[in-house]
């Protein structure tokens, strides 16, 4: 996912500068037959239209994310309380998709339109976990990810039924569980990955003893039993640390007899 800043500086919205708690994101779909961003930030950004703004476009045709409010301004994307507390997301649509009526909408060539739809909905899931994980918030926490649609269930937006209608007519396959379930299962992924950049990163190093008595520990903590005492001064070589009882750090020995207390040592 890559995220552009196209700040709406002229739009009113912008300029009024209001700032909210976040405590949630809200999914929308344009309702308008054009993939690119950029055609809405030209349209939106300007001081005469006072009708919308949001906090960011997701391109139909490459999938980018441009930002269009700092994340935590008060956007005016759903038309209810949800502006107070929620960032708006918008996802472009495919234009070979015609509306008829409402939510109702007619397609020339669905192919290019599911494909304009995944991409959208893959660059939705990499935001709204790197927002969460902003925010620390929980996506499968009541009321915390939702749609337009829901937010109107929940009486705080207006009465609109996307992003679920392309979805639906574009016969996805897509529900908004599944786009809750999808963000968590990225935000775990980005998690698990940072740890192993860190393990990595971690080096051997020396450490320093002069101590009458160093005892060798099983594991990392004094509720592990002994594997050896140490008495003088000396040097070991430190593989890697962990938390131990009282949270004092514990080093585990490179000779593989044991850990020892990072707090009577000094690190060369």
């Amino acid at each position: 996912m890559k995220i552009v800043q196209r700040m709406m500086k002229e739009n009113p919205c912008y300029k009024a500068g209001r700032k909210i708690k976040v405590k949630g994101l809200m999914l929308h779909s344009v309702g308008y037959p054009q993939p690119k961003a950029s055609v809405f930030i030209q349209s939106w950004n300007r001081a005469s239209f006072d009708r919308a703004c949001v906090h960011a476009f997701i391109d139909g045709k490459d999938g980018i994310v441009y930002q269009t409010l700092p994340w935590d301004y008060r956007g005016w994307h759903c038309g209810g309380d949800g502006n107070n507390g929620y960032i708006g997301v918008e996802m472009c649509e495919p234009d070979c998709i015609s509306y008829t009526s409402g939510t109702g909408f007619t397609c020339s060539d669905e192919a290019e339109a599911r494909t304009v739809a995944k991409r959208t909905y893959a660059s939705a899931v990499e935001l709204f976990a790197f927002l969460c994980r902003m925010y620390e918030l929980d996506p499968m926490g009541d009321g915390v990810v939702l749609s337009h649609k829901e937010g109107h269930a929940r009486g705080i937006a207006t009465n609109h039924g996307d992003p679920e209608h392309l979805w639906n007519g574009l016969h996805m396959g897509y529900t908004m569980d599944g786009f809750r379930k999808a963000v968590k299962n990225l935000m775990r992924k980005k998690e698990k990955e940072e740890e192993n950049e860190v393990k990595k990163e971690s080096k051997p190093y020396l450490v320093r003893v002069k101590i009458p008595d160093l005892n060798i520990r099983k594991g990392p903590g004094t509720n592990y039993p002994k594997t050896g005492k140490y008495t003088g001064v000396g040097t070991f070589t430190i593989v890697d640390e962990a938390d131990g009882m009282g949270a004092s750090r514990w080093g585990k020995l490179k000779s593989g007899s044991g850990w020892i207390s990072m707090d009577y040592v000094l690190r060369v």
